[in-house]
Parts: structure tokens; sequence; C-alpha cells
């Protein structure tokens, strides 16, 4: 799974209140929430990520509340994956389970720009920078977590397999 495009990028603790304020939590639609991401923090963010669908953050990405709705604005505003230096556990599961690759990269947060163009191989663990000339190897992410994300997310994954367990 290869997948390429330019990045927002954002500092350390980018919590999840941030990423989508708490005054649209009664919504469930990806579609919704997307339009509504970031809206306090960055307003630029929804017209951007129509060109740069690749979030480059520092260390405690997705902090704060459990919420799953923090993942679904992100995919809903057109995210397909999120590269950080280290992610809050519950976010970085809840990315897995909605279908949305998280990938650590130590020191990603000082290495790479905004609006740099990134093509980011999931089966290899590897994230390169096409403006920079430079390679970062990632996590690898098991099998069954790459499975999961090609399928789109755990429910996917689960309709897909239904029967073969």
């Amino acid at each position: 799974m290869i997948i390429k495009g330019r990045v927002i990028k954002f500092g350390d603790n980018i919590d999840t209140d941030v990423i989508i304020p708490a005054r649209f939590l009664s919504f469930t639609d990806e579609k919704i929430l997307g339009s509504h991401a970031f809206e306090d923090y960055s307003p630029s963010f929804r017209e951007m990520v129509k060109s740069h669908p690749i979030i480059v953050a520092g260390k405690n990405f997705g902090c704060g509340s459990s919420r799953e709705h923090a993942v679904l604005a992100l995919k809903g505003a057109g995210v397909k994956v999120v590269v950080a230096e280290s992610f809050a556990r519950i976010f970085f599961r809840n990315a897995i389970n909605l279908g949305l690759p998280p990938l650590e990269v130590e020191g990603v947060g000082r290495e790479i720009d905004d609006g740099d163009l990134l093509e980011i191989d999931l089966e290899n663990s590897i994230v390169r920078d096409k403006t920079k000339d430079k390679t970062f190897k990632t996590g690898r992410l098991p099998d069954f977590i790459l499975s999961i994300l090609k399928a789109g997310g755990m429910a996917n994954y689960i309709r897909e397999h239904k029967g073969e367990w």
C-alpha cells in the first residue's frame, strides 16, 4: 500500500479537542465531522487538506479523550495517513480500527516540513520525503494490522472475513 501526497505539519501534543471541537460530538458522520476538523486551531486546514492529505506531527498526537470522533474527522476531511513521532495509545488504536494509518517515525517533526511531498510504503515501513530526498524507517506494523488498514478498518475487515473463524 503506497500513499503519496503533500504534508500539513503540526507540532507536539495535538489533542482530540483540537482535532474536532467538543461542540460537534453529537455527529458521527465522518463527512460532517471532517467539515469541522481543526476548525478553531487551523481554519485553513479543511481547504489545505484537499491538496495535502498527509499529516506530519511531533510527539503525542491524538492525546486527550478517547473519542473516535477525532479519527473520523480526519478521514472525513481527506487525511490519508498521520505520521508522528509518537501517538497517544488510544488514538493509535482508534486510527487502526477506523482505517487511518498511524505511523511512528523518530524525529519526523524536525525533519519534514509543511508542503513536503511524501511517498509512504506501508508494507515496507518506509517514508520517503521526495522534496528533501530523505528516507525514514517507520515502526513496522504487523501483518494483521496492515490487513485491517487495507480493509478500511476493523468493521470492514470483520465483514470481509466473516465465516473464516
